[in-house]
């Protein structure tokens, strides 16, 4: 009873922190929820009009929701980039941050729940894919495999991230035994949620587009250099804003690890427009439409080839140690190579997948502002969750916010 009640005053002072700020962080609060306000807006006027409201039609029937899911996946997935050095080589540097990849990994877990949300034409029924709750289909169904991992996982990354913020506030040692189990546990479990993600389009044989073996791996491999280039950027950014230390060692090797990972993504990449173009199959199509348009239809043209020169110019700048430790190139890097991948899976996956059509019709989709609107508001969101977290987290981390010692009054 102590423990639970020691626990429920945590909770009590985390909120009375959370609402407890200066002047840039109410404001960055409120912006985030007038966002949001837009996207509920816009949400409520789909619920009211029904997804025609969208550019989604029967041609394709996933967009830009699902393409952000897809995408919001691997960043959540990406913090094993960090618990494999941290944990199992016991690197110090990176498991004093490893962290804040489990907390971005929670808002992201968040967002991707949201997009599933709006994606679903009727919400009222949402229900049926709770576990317990409604009818999964287990395990005959790939959408249920989907939802009991990503829940699975969006529950070790609330547990680890809690016990170990709550020890601190106690001021205790966490129990290991406890811990690294759970740990250990989120490796595999982050690979899966990428890898069921993939089986999602792997198992509908109608669309030639998805219907790679090397799907799965691509999807890791892009996962493990998009999240940790987000997280790079808010890394530096904690650094100026906060005292923790977050050391450039620390900074520079999830970028050597990022340049691996960029390698590999870009190698598979080729493989399959290698083996497209060469075969030149009757399934050749969708990657013709995707790369130099089809019968006159381009839209996808420019964002393909934006994403293979994103990415290839991302990669180079972080292969090379000097580019990779030089400040302005190594961000402009993080930010080519989280555009390569943004693009890759939405615009670049989810859409030629479905062009031309099963019965060959060509609906050439672009998103719809109120489909612009709602992904803006769960963008804020994922921020707004990720900043409360932390806003909790720094100050235990730093040692400011304790059990024994005066809640600080924020920043």
């Amino acid at each position: 009873m102590e423990k639970a009640r020691s626990f429920w005053r945590f909770i009590q002072k985390s909120v009375r922190l959370v609402v407890t700020g200066n002047r840039y962080y109410y404001a960055w609060v409120v912006f985030l929820l007038l966002v949001m306000g837009f996207g509920v807006a816009a949400y409520v006027r789909q619920i009211k009009y029904g997804l025609i409201l969208t550019h989604m039609r029967d041609q394709v029937s996933w967009g830009f929701y699902i393409g952000n899911f897809t995408f919001l996946v691997g960043i959540a997935a990406a913090a094993v980039m960090l618990v494999i050095p941290a944990y199992i080589y016991n690197w110090k540097p990176i498991k004093e941050i490893t962290l804040l990849g489990e907390i971005l990994a929670l808002a992201a877990l968040v967002m991707c729940l949201g997009f599933v949300l709006v994606d679903i034409g009727r919400p009222d029924r949402f229900w049926h894919i709770i576990p317990f709750v409604g009818l999964l289909n287990f395990p005959s169904s790939m959408l249920s495999w989907d939802v009991l991992v990503l829940n699975g996982y969006l529950f070790i990354n609330w547990a680890v991230v809690t016990y170990m913020l709550f020890c601190a506030y106690q001021g205790k040692p966490y129990r290991k035994g406890l811990v690294y189990p759970l740990v250990i546990l989120s490796i595999p479990w982050a690979v899966s949620i990428h890898t069921i993600t993939a089986f999602l389009y792997n198992a509908l044989p109608a669309r030639p587009f998805w219907n790679a073996s090397i799907l799965a791996p691509r999807f890791l491999a892009s996962a493990f250099c998009s999240g940790p280039a987000i997280l790079l950027i808010l890394l530096q950014v904690l650094r100026k804003m906060t005292r923790l230390e977050i050391t450039d060692q620390a900074i520079f090797k999830i970028a050597e690890l990022m340049a691996y990972a960029m390698g590999i993504n870009l190698f598979l990449q080729g493989a399959e427009i290698f083996k497209e173009f060469y075969s030149h199959t009757e399934h050749f199509v969708f990657t013709q439409y995707l790369y130099f348009g089809f019968h006159g239809h381009n839209t996808l043209v420019p964002y393909a080839w934006a994403s293979v020169l994103c990415g290839v110019a991302a990669f180079l700048l972080f292969l090379l140690p000097r580019t990779r430790r030089n400040w302005v190139t190594l961000n402009i890097g993080c930010v080519l190579i989280y555009s390569s991948v943004y693009i890759e899976k939405g615009m670049g996956l989810i859409i030629p997948g479905f062009t031309p059509s099963t019965l060959g019709e060509i609906y050439e989709y672009v998103p719809s502002w109120t489909e612009i609107k709602i992904a803006m508001g769960i963008f804020a969101l994922g921020f707004l969750v990720f900043t409360f977290m932390l806003k909790v987290a720094v100050p235990i981390m730093l040692g400011e916010f304790t059990k024994a010692g005066n809640q600080p009054t924020g920043t």
